[in-house]
């Protein structure tokens, strides 16, 4: 057999998340904005329920916001609220 046969590759598989909970948030946010939702209201009632229709297709947001847990979106919300509220 050939030498190349011998040797192990590694395969090492890319996060298929590529947008921060932060950048999503955001993304999610202005989507639920520009279709005349309230998105403070929506993105809540997502939170709260696990139900993904509370978030609109609009520009992917739905797809956008299921990439992550919600307890990965509250951490971040937490952090953002604590850092710029310290003082």
């Amino acid at each position: 057999m050939s030498e190349q046969f011998n040797d192990t590759l590694r395969f090492k598989l890319e996060n298929s998340v590529s947008m921060n909970a932060h950048d999503i948030l955001m993304s999610v946010y202005a989507a639920l904005k520009e279709k005349g939702y309230d998105p403070i209201n929506q993105i809540v009632g997502y939170l709260i329920s696990g139900d993904p229709t509370y978030i609109t297709s609009h520009n992917n947001a739905r797809y956008l916001i299921r990439q992550l847990e919600r307890d990965e979106l509250i951490e971040e919300l937490v952090r953002s609220y604590v850092l710029d509220n310290d003082k």
